[in-house]
């Protein structure tokens, strides 16, 4: 067990490092389904990211290693979010080398003091991973910038992808070295780790996985580049809950899923999930906040009332816009200043009177594309102060160098407005720490001579394209490529009558107090706790190779038919009905041969010899499709079109259900059909006797389902009065006569059998689609024959894993083939004539 951590944020206190105060507030609980979750004990949370929230330097003169918290990491800072019972480990690497000889004694250092648990990636694999793959293939990919040329970025490497894999395969080792596997949740950062939860659940299957990804997660137009992309995504898949800052990350991610994996989402009281392998993955939304206690200490420290009032000197009389930016290329610094220049330039008046202060905070990575924007801002900012500054006036101020905390912070006091242009970022907390310090407080407001009496004010102009803009509703939001339109939005902040900034301030300050960096670490480990309740309640299997890893999890009543149980059930049984489906159970939805195949045929009749079987076949199919399908079977029933049809062998006449005489209802759901089978390309109309059926498997996935659910819409408001049900299938939207169910043609099918003093003790019904989950209810609530001595054995299966009301599953359709070839021939030998053997295949179309 490892040791709580000796320091704090209170604790830390040095000459260059301010001593930043938890938040001054109770953090809220959010709900649940089952009620409020309260702050129990529920074991450590060991935090997994790229890097350690400390700083480490070497002592030149006694060669030893230093170690100190890292203020400005958000790690640090999520700490408030949790209990005080709530032990947070650190599990990352550190920012220098150390030699191999001093490693263990670091360890147990950063340990023991700092409750950090140091990764050690040898410096050419930390090149490969972290300036390599991270850098040079997924943040530009991540950001829209894809490698066209190679001039244009760095083209996908496998080197450097089996390297990410191998710093992601330590981090593991680490989080498997400390981990209590029963009570410790894990909770893991950004994109430089998204292969490690499937290094984690191999390890152990029920472990509690939380991941956040803080940058923007791209289209699927754009994701589906990466030659990777597949095992990134089933490797997210492995965990329990994966956290976006925007709604529009989050679709991305679920389109890729769609897409790529076919997989669908849907939302469960008001939280998007994803059902994988049984498992149910949740989908978190809720951007960052920041750390209002480190903020407000800042703006009351005396370096900080210092700066501010050097500053207002300087600018006195001057209006001053700020930026704050990372140098990279995402950041759009140098449309920032084109749309200065163009501001000057058609408002003369501004000229003398606005001032930008541009911050440039170190780039955090190397290349020909950091130091071509470098060039760029500096040669625009040139050409703005040549041509509209003068004497005493420079309308561009570059700060190309690190500053200490408390003079940025005296500039977001100052500064009348606030832009932000990134052309693609995460989240960028600069306008919600600028709208923190404009509020203020009562000592900074006394230094720089502020009435307490007089309203806070803020303007804000961001780009459209970062996370921190939709929760952003009063500022000034634009499209950091056109410049002009910048500009005018620059003039706007500038010129907004007092009451209005008031109005705009106010209302995002409530927003940004009320969520700050402590309750998005409490709403995210309260989901992370709920997403993981239900691990014990299921049991778990391991499938899958290397990155095909996943785990299959089920009911502890919903097990896989076994041959050898059913088939001794099979044996003993004096009468038998069986009920099969076709398409997706005995021939496979991918074939594109539909027709049965001779295996299939052959096994049907061999079931068929057997004269105690009452085998009959129930398809969502046309019963003309079926008779010529099924001619080579003399003694097989047949239920076409859910059971409007009805035919007990093939010498017996056609059925036709009495529940469905009134066809009426066709021509209105028709013309509907075929209005959204013109707007949706791929799509088509199936004509029945008895039910119309809107296809759309070779439509778009994402546009598919979409009009699927419209039309399902669209159809129930305009047959409300009909006696007609709508319902939406795998891949169809079928509207059929009311009573006319699968389950009907089984309940029929068995109660003939039972008043014929034939009442069967044993049932078979194998199918995979939504309405054979009818079939399944049926054969289990049926009435048998009370001169049976014991009730009949129910063999209710479902082809694939999923959630249904069958006790039972096959994989696939060659495990249905198999079960049913076994079970044709454990009686061939004992062959008995009498009760004609009829069975009926069910299906869904």
């Amino acid at each position: 067990m490892l040791s709580s951590s000796c320091l704090s944020l209170l604790e830390l206190s040095s000459v260059d490092m301010l001593d930043f105060p938890p938040t001054p507030r109770n953090v809220p609980r959010t709900m649940t389904a089952s009620g409020i979750v309260s702050d129990k004990c529920r074991g450590r949370t060991i935090i997994v990211a790229n890097f350690l929230p400390v700083h480490a330097k070497m002592d030149p003169d006694s060669g030893r290693w230093n170690f100190s918290f890292d203020d400005d990491s958000l790690l640090l800072q999520l700490k408030d979010g949790f209990s005080s019972d709530v032990d947070v480990v650190y599990v990352g690497s550190l920012k220098v080398d150390v030699n191999v000889q001093e490693q263990e004694e670091i360890s147990q250092k950063l340990l023991e003091e700092f409750n950090c648990v140091p990764t050690f990636v040898p410096t050419s694999l930390q090149k490969q991973f972290y300036h390599g793959f991270c850098k040079q293939n997924l943040w530009p990919l991540f950001h829209y910038m894809m490698p066209i040329s190679s001039y244009q970025g760095s083209r996908f490497d496998r080197p450097l992808w089996l390297a990410y894999l191998s710093a992601n395969k330590r981090f593991a080792d680490k989080v498997m070295e400390v981990i209590n596997l029963e009570e410790d949740y894990v909770w893991i950062h950004d994109y430089h780790l998204m292969v490690l939860p499937t290094f984690l659940r191999k390890r152990y299957s029920r472990i509690k996985l939380g991941f956040f990804l803080h940058s923007p997660f791209p289209s699927s137009e754009i994701f589906r580049t990466l030659p990777v992309r597949d095992e990134i995504l089933k490797a997210l898949l492995n965990t329990d809950l994966i956290g976006f800052h925007t709604f529009s990350y989050a679709h991305h991610f679920l389109s890729c899923c769609s897409r790529l994996l076919g997989l669908e989402y849907e939302s469960k009281r008001g939280y998007l999930t994803l059902d994988y392998f049984g498992r149910t993955i949740y989908i978190k939304i809720l951007p960052v906040g920041v750390h209002m206690g480190r903020l407000e200490f800042a703006l009351n420290h005396s370096h900080t009332s210092i700066k501010a009032k050097e500053i207002k000197e300087n600018f006195k009389g001057k209006k001053l816009i700020l930026g704050v930016d990372d140098m990279d290329i995402f950041k759009g610094i140098g449309l920032k200043l084109l749309a200065m220049e163009k501001l000057l330039n058609q408002h003369p008046e501004l000229r003398g009177n606005v001032v930008l202060v541009q911050i440039l905070n170190p780039a955090r990575s190397n290349g020909n594309d950091v130091l071509e924007a470098k060039r760029e801002t500096y040669e625009i900012t040139k050409r703005i102060n040549k041509v509209f500054g003068f004497r005493g006036y420079e309308p561009v101020i570059l700060i190309d160098h690190p500053i200490p905390f408390h003079e940025k912070i005296a500039y977001y006091v100052l500064a009348e407005c606030c832009i932000v242009n990134a052309l693609r970022d995460g989240m960028n907390l600069v306008p919600y720490e600028y709208i923190v310090c404009r509020q203020g407080t009562s000592q900074i407001d006394e230094v720089l001579d502020v009435s307490p009496d007089s309203p806070h004010t803020s303007t804000i102009v961001v780009s459209e394209f970062i996370g921190c803009s939709p929760s952003l509703s009063g500022a000034v939001r634009v499209n950091p490529w056109d410049f002009d339109a910048v500009a005018e939005a620059l003039y706007e902040a500038v010129a907004m009558p007092a009451l209005e900034k008031q109005l705009r301030h106010e209302k995002h300050y409530r927003y940004i107090s009320s969520h700050d960096v402590a309750y998005w670490a409490h709403s995210f480990s309260q989901d992370l706790e709920r997403a993981c309740q239900d691990h014990y309640s299921k049991r778990c299997w391991g499938i899958g190779l290397g990155l095909g890893f996943r785990i299959l999890s089920l009911s502890p009543s919903f097990r896989k038919l076994s041959i050898e149980h059913i088939g001794s059930a099979y044996r003993s049984a004096s009468r038998r009905a069986i009920f099969l489906d076709y398409d997706g159970t005995v021939v496979s939805q991918a074939s594109l041969v539909k027709s049965p195949t001779p295996e299939v045929i052959s096994i049907l009749n061999d079931l068929c010899k057997d004269s105690n079987n009452t085998v009959f076949i129930v398809s969502g199919r046309g019963k003309d499709t079926l008779g010529s399908w099924f001619d080579s079977c003399k003694n097989l029933g047949l239920a076409a079109e859910h059971g409007y049809y009805l035919r007990w062998n093939r010498d017996s006449e056609w059925e036709v259900s009495t529940l469905a005489e009134n066809f009426g209802w066709k021509r209105i759901a028709e013309p509907v059909m075929k209005l959204y089978t013109e707007a949706t390309d791929g799509s088509s109309i199936e004509p029945k006797d008895s039910a119309l059926v809107w296809h759309h498997r070779d439509a778009d996935p994402c546009f598919g389902s979409c009009q699927a659910m419209e039309l399902l819409d669209h159809l129930e408001n305009v047959l409300a009065n009909e006696p007609v049900v709508v319902k939406r299938g795998h891949q169809i939207v079928e509207v059929k006569p009311q009573g006319v169910t699968k389950g009907l043609v089984a309940e029929r099918v068995l109660s003939t059998m039972i008043a014929s003093d034939k009442a069967p003790d044993f049932v078979m019904c194998i199918g995979d689609d939504r309405s054979d989950e009818d079939m399944f209810k049926s054969i289990s609530c049926t009435s048998y024959s009370s001169s049976l001595a014991v009730p009949p054995k129910i063999f209710a299966c479902t082809v694939g894993q999923k959630p249904s009301k069958a006790k039972y599953y096959l994989d696939d359709t060659t495990d249905v083939l198999t079960v049913l070839q076994s079970l044709a021939t454990s009686t061939s030998g004992k062959l008995r004539s009498g009760f004609e053997a009829r069975v009926l295949f069910e299906d869904d179309v």
